[in-house]
């Protein structure tokens, strides 16, 4: 895939594509939609198929103190795109001057003069340009002047409940990870490098691999079920694992993190970048009296979290 910083210069095989727009935050199934239709009409062109989001997020640049809310940031969101075989990401950088623009300059300048766009396609929902004012019926309309195509997706309900961010950012607020996986059509997974800790956990016979969220939303405070890709080094692959999400009130911390225990594995990933996928909550976080009974919480929780992750497997089969 290949990944535009800039509309342009553009190098020419990648002009004349097909545009899926918006933020694509998630990447859930509603996105999935409209980047399907973009593929149908990509295919029809013979065309490459392109995704244009915004980098950071709108939201980020407005509202810069609000807490994190990114289901799924940058190389996160790329490597989902990948995945579903997008050709070309054009990530723009969301500035004063783009925020500045009009919603018919940013067709002009971006879309037609910059991207070449052969046709767009986009949700019922999105709106772009200054104070949010293009819309569906303006690119419909400048598609019909500059000579672009145009194709809108209406909403799409899963249970009666339209596709959100906003609802699958409240599934992981509730601690219900498997609900947020059936809007995302995915585990919802954090992407991090593996920091230097306390390596407590080694002491007591669960070495940890310690993450900070960083520009991750939070999920629920609390112990998880994960799946864990490890993409880089000799350990490179996948691994089950039990997770802590939260402040470790046993050692009286106040910092939150995301501490991994990955089943069978022993091996050094300080520095490594991994992603944490969140399967299923086991229970919330909570204070024990000392070690011992620390110790023997996590043996359960290990244990619950292999025999929900092999019936996941089982299921499969």
């Amino acid at each position: 895939m290949h990944i535009l910083r800039h509309h342009t210069p553009v190098p020419r095989p990648l002009q004349g594509g097909v545009y899926a727009l918006g933020n694509f935050d998630g990447v859930h199934k509603g996105h999935q939609i409209v980047i399907d239709e973009a593929r149908r009409v990509a295919k029809e062109l013979n065309a490459p198929l392109g995704v244009l989001v915004f980098e950071p997020h709108p939201k980020q640049f407005f509202f810069p103190n609000e807490p994190f809310f990114r289901l799924t940031p940058f190389r996160a969101k790329a490597r989902l795109l990948a995945s579903l075989g997008v050709d070309v990401l054009a990530a723009l950088p969301f500035d004063a001057a783009m925020a500045k623009r009009q919603a018919p300059e940013f067709i002009l300048d971006v879309l037609v003069n910059g991207l070449h766009a052969a046709h767009v396609v986009a949700g019922y929902d999105f709106r772009f340009g200054k104070g949010r004012t293009g819309d569906a019926s303006i690119l419909a309309y400048m598609g019909r002047e500059e000579g672009y195509g145009v194709s809108i997706v209406e909403e799409v309900a899963h249970e009666g409940e339209a596709y959100s961010s906003t609802r699958i950012r409240e599934r992981l607020a509730a601690g219900d990870p498997r609900g947020a996986a059936d809007l995302l059509g995915h585990w919802w997974t954090v992407e991090t490098h593996v920091m230097t800790g306390d390596q407590r956990g080694r002491t007591i016979g669960f070495p940890t691999a310690n993450l900070a969220l960083e520009d991750h939303v939070q999920p629920a405070l609390g112990v998880y079920a994960v799946r864990v890709e490890i993409e880089d080094g000799p350990h490179k692959g996948h691994y089950d694992g039990v997770a802590n999400f939260g402040k470790r009130p046993t050692f009286d911390k106040k910092d939150v993190i995301l501490e991994v225990h990955l089943f069978d594995f022993d091996g050094d990933i300080y520095g490594h970048h991994i992603a944490v996928g969140f399967v299923d909550y086991l229970r919330p976080e909570q204070k024990f009296d000392g070690l011992d009974a620390l110790k023997a919480q996590i043996a359960k929780d290990s244990a619950k979290a292999r025999e929900i992750l092999a019936n996941l497997d089982a299921a499969v089969k």
